[in-house]
């Protein structure tokens, strides 16, 4: 998800993806541990990155823009 897309999104709608998107990593995690095959593996890097950008930008609003 590009930074663009995600500031596009209200405070309730980015904290919800942030949710789910966490709660679709654990399950991948989960489910590589237990020998469950997983589809793309590295698909969880790219998730966790876009998590760690969904809070970046929830900080950058909380301080009004600030850098």
């Amino acid at each position: 998800m590009k930074a663009r897309e995600i500031r596009e999104l209200g405070a309730d709608e980015l904290a919800q993806k942030i949710r789910e998107t966490s709660a679709e990593i654990a399950s991948m995690r989960m489910r590589k541990a237990s020998g469950v095959a997983v589809d793309g593996y590295g698909k969880i890097r790219g998730m966790k990155r876009d998590v760690a950008r969904m809070h970046t930008i929830l900080t950058e609003r909380e301080r009004g823009g600030q850098k």
